[in-house]
């Protein structure tokens, strides 16, 4: 099994106290997690519904992020499970969010994920769509919190071309927390991950998304 404890420090060596760490935990085991959770982790993130369905019952207490693409269809079924859906880049998944979660009587925190390269392989809005998203799922969703924005750069050689993406999510990330209002609460910049976390810190991020760099490489 990998050196879960040795990578995990040496990645809290990267990291500055008032960055949370999210370790990435898809296709790795329930023991492999709870190794982690052994050792102070507090929040892990998976990509996929059914990984948390599959993991919940067998992973200590936690915190669950949701950081993957979400189907409309899927939301039900993670509710009341996770505690921050990275990954809202629609009205419409807005929407469903907010009518499960008054089901279960509850306000969802989510964050809006932006796609400041404009790749057409990943998912999330455009900078200049994010104002409009934000105040259609503050007037129509009312069991729905902002509590800030997500990014994935894209994949480059050099962690410092990602930088200007980052920089472009931060800035909108300044300009729409400083707005008032109840069901907007930004605390968290989700970006980067185990290959350009620490140009995403350098860059203002204060959550980090990291899984290879402390489970090892994925077997799928």
């Amino acid at each position: 099994m990998e050196d879960i404890k040795g990578n995990l420090a040496a990645v809290r060596a990267n990291i500055p106290e008032d960055v949370l760490l999210v370790a990435v935990t898809k296709t790795h085991t329930p023991q492999e997690i709870n190794i982690a959770i052994d050792e102070g982790v507090t929040d892990i993130g998976e990509n996929k519904v059914q990984e948390i369905l599959d993991k919940y019952d067998h992973v200590k207490p936690v915190r669950w992020h949701l950081i993957g693409h979400l189907q409309t269809n899927k939301v039900k079924y993670i509710i009341d499970k996770v505690c921050l859906i990275h990954s809202v880049d629609s009205l419409k998944l807005a929407k469903e969010i907010d009518k499960r979660a008054a089901q279960h009587d509850l306000t969802m925190d989510i964050l809006i994920q932006v796609n400041a390269a404009e790749e057409e392989s990943k998912f999330g809005i455009t900078t200049d769509e994010t104002e409009g998203l934000i105040h259609e799922i503050l007037d129509t969703c009312e069991h729905v919190r902002i509590k800030g924005l997500m990014c994935i750069a894209p994949m480059v050689d050099d962690p410092e071309d990602a930088r200007p993406f980052f920089r472009e999510v931060k800035e909108q990330y300044d300009k729409f927390g400083a707005i008032e209002h109840e069901r907007l609460d930004f605390q968290y910049l989700s970006m980067g991950m185990s290959h350009d976390y620490q140009a995403a810190i350098k860059e203002g991020a204060n959550l980090v998304r990291v899984g290879s760099a402390i489970f090892g490489t994925r077997v799928y």
